[in-house]
């Protein structure tokens, strides 16, 4: 059962590919329609609008993520293309050894699962016959290409969920992983800083601080710099120069009257039904202790498919009078609606916004000044290129403009004021001694450009300017070494079991700690050094500006419990799907191979000339 979900829902997603690429029309391209593959896969042709719409997919899905444009040279450059075929020839490759196989889905398996992808259902919810066959003649294929994908597809998953499935990692992993993760200790522990010395650290002179600086450079080294000059111009830095007159308030107030006087509105939700008698029976059931949820699961919905947001009464044709005399709560209905009769059900009322054009103001204020500002930068843009392009110097630049200039000493480090802008850390990033300046965009509709004068690579900082830095890792590094010497004497002690309190150490006890836990006040890998000590072991961890006593009175084993034995089922899921994965990539990497893949270049370039 879970099996022919699966299949349906993906074959779902082909089909509403196929649908939205389709309709973008591959045969709307230059490509010359003689050519119908780029290769073959053993007995499988790999056929071009499948290429061709898994690539275009591709790209939308980059573009959709970064937000950015993605040329097909670009694509090319990062291995989409690559990517994409690769993926097409092993899935053929799965295909042709489930052909070898003899693996398919009989005729009768093959209705069934086309009968229950939703995208081939009437507003019945049953099975559309005129549906199916519009549906698979928009996106350019007959009903035996589909069925034939389909069956493919069902053949392929079976495939790979027997490889997949008949993987299970051994009880001594699982347990080795269990004894790990689970194990538990319970150890004594202190915190000493420079207050707990018998002595004061003394004050170093200039030769113990010149020692200690030359011991620890690496310390004390600065990250590689960019000196950088650069002119900028935002929208703020023009504020002060915009003047905005009432009249222009009024215009854009009146152009926007809808959304400061707005009616009354409703929160409504919509199902609908075939006809009236349905919706009417419907109803009824509500009287009966049906709830309105119910109903909209029966239809195979849910209530984001039914909910209509925030509406006006116009907005509701018909309709609008009665789902707007109904209280809160309430489901309105049998009414007309654009997809036939239909029961309402009111949310929420939204009472009537009413905003004069005195309270608008306040608002509309600094858009207008904002707007007319970005204008100005805008304006100025072209005039700025053309004195760079003409030989301009950024010093000429910002003596002649409204740009101004300055210098930032860049490094990746670097976020304040221009540096916080992500286009021109791209920008100092990239730009070399023999670049000349250019004009970008920063975010908020800012100018800039820029100039690399000097590169200083990662280098230690000079004694004088790092003084204050190196008095401070001297005065902790002195810190811990005479702690060290103080406290080597109660080792002993401790060892032995003598309490912490009776030695003069204001000491925590903590109880069954996992190694995942953490202890305030510790350095990082504080846990994972319990975890190496010996029972009854002590030892002297430098912390930052002290140290930590800490002694290990004890360890134990994982809890016995449903967290534990679901840890331990998570563990055992979690490696065998990992294991699984690992050995069917194995595997369909031999497929591939053995259905030995026949690529024909000049095919696929003449793909690729049909990508701008």
């Amino acid at each position: 059962m879970a099996a022919g979900k699966s299949i349906s829902k993906t074959a779902m997603w082909i089909l509403m590919g196929l649908l939205i690429l389709g309709l973008a029309g591959f045969g709307a391209t230059n490509l010359s329609g003689n050519i119908r593959t780029i290769g073959t896969v053993g007995d499988k042709p790999v056929p071009v609008d499948s290429y061709f719409r898994a690539l275009q997919q591709e790209i939308r899905s980059f573009e959709q993520q970064t937000g950015q444009t993605l040329s097909f040279a670009r694509a090319r450059e990062i291995g989409l293309d690559r990517a994409v075929l690769q993926r097409i020839v092993e899935d053929r490759a799965l295909d042709h050894e489930a052909t070898e196989m003899g693996l398919s889905i009989g005729d009768e398996n093959l209705r069934d699962r086309i009968l229950d992808i939703p995208a081939f259902r009437g507003l019945d919810g049953t099975f559309d016959r005129e549906g199916y066959r519009f549906a698979l003649e928009q996106s350019g294929l007959s009903e035996a290409e589909f069925e034939e994908q389909l069956r493919e597809e069902v053949a392929r998953t079976l495939l790979q969920g027997a490889v997949l499935s008949g993987v299970a990692m051994p009880d001594t992993y699982v347990d080795t992983l269990i004894n790990y993760v689970g194990a538990r200790a319970s150890f004594t522990w202190t915190l000493l800083g420079e207050g707990d010395l018998s002595e004061p650290v003394p004050t170093p002179d200039e030769a113990t601080l010149r020692a200690h600086y030359n011991e620890n450079t690496g310390a004390f080294t600065l990250p590689e710099t960019r000196r950088i000059t650069y002119a900028v111009l935002t929208p703020d830095m023009l504020i002060d120069d915009v003047e905005i007159e009432e009249s222009a308030l009024r215009e854009l107030y009146d152009a926007r009257i809808d959304e400061f006087n707005q009616p009354e509105r409703r929160l409504v939700e919509r199902l609908a039904f075939l006809d009236e008698e349905a919706a009417a029976a419907a109803l009824a059931s509500l009287e009966t202790g049906a709830t309105f949820e119910d109903l909209v699961e029966e239809r195979g919905l849910t209530l984001q498919d039914v909910d209509l947001g925030d509406v006006a009464q116009d907005e509701l044709g018909d309709a609008g009078e009665a789902v707007f005399e109904a209280e809160v709560g309430e489901v309105a209905g049998p009414l007309p609606s654009p997809l036939g009769s239909a029961l309402f059900r009111v949310n929420g009322v939204l009472p009537p916004l009413e905003t004069s054009f005195e309270q608008a103001q306040e608002m509309l204020r600094p858009m207008l000044v904002n707007d007319r500002a970005q204008r100005l930068v805008d304006a100025q843009a072209q005039s700025f290129d053309d004195m760079l392009a003409g030989g301009a110097t950024l010093e000429e630049l910002a003596a002649d403009t409204d740009m101004v200039l300055n210098e930032i000493a860049w490094t990746e480090e670097s976020d304040e004021d221009i540096a916080g802008y992500e286009a021109f850390r791209d920008a100092a990033r990239a730009v070399t001694p023999e670049d000349f300046p250019e004009i970008g965009q920063l975010d908020d509709g800012g100018l800039f450009a820029l100039r690399l004068n000097e590169v200083l690579p990662e280098r230690p900082a000079p004694f004088a300017d790092a003084r204050e830095a190196v008095t401070a890792h001297w005065r902790a590094a002195e810190t811990a070494r005479l702690l060290n010497i103080e406290v080597e004497a109660a080792l002993p002690q401790l060892e032995e079991g003598t309490d912490f309190a009776e030695l003069g150490f204001d000491a925590v006890r903590e109880e069954n700690l996992l190694r995942s836990d953490y202890v305030g006040g510790t350095p990082a890998g504080f846990m994972n050094t319990v975890f190496e000590m010996q029972e009854g072991e002590v030892r002297i961890i430098d912390a930052d500006g002290g140290v930590i006593i800490v002694r290990l009175d004890g360890t134990a084993g994982p809890e016995d419990g449903p967290e534990t034995d679901e840890l331990r089922e998570q563990i055992r899921a979690q490696a065998g799907q990992a294991l699984a994965e690992d050995i069917f990539d194995i595997y369909r990497g031999d497929v591939t191979r053995r259905a030995d893949p026949q690529i024909n270049q000049q095919a696929l370039q003449a793909v690729h000339v049909n990508f701008p």
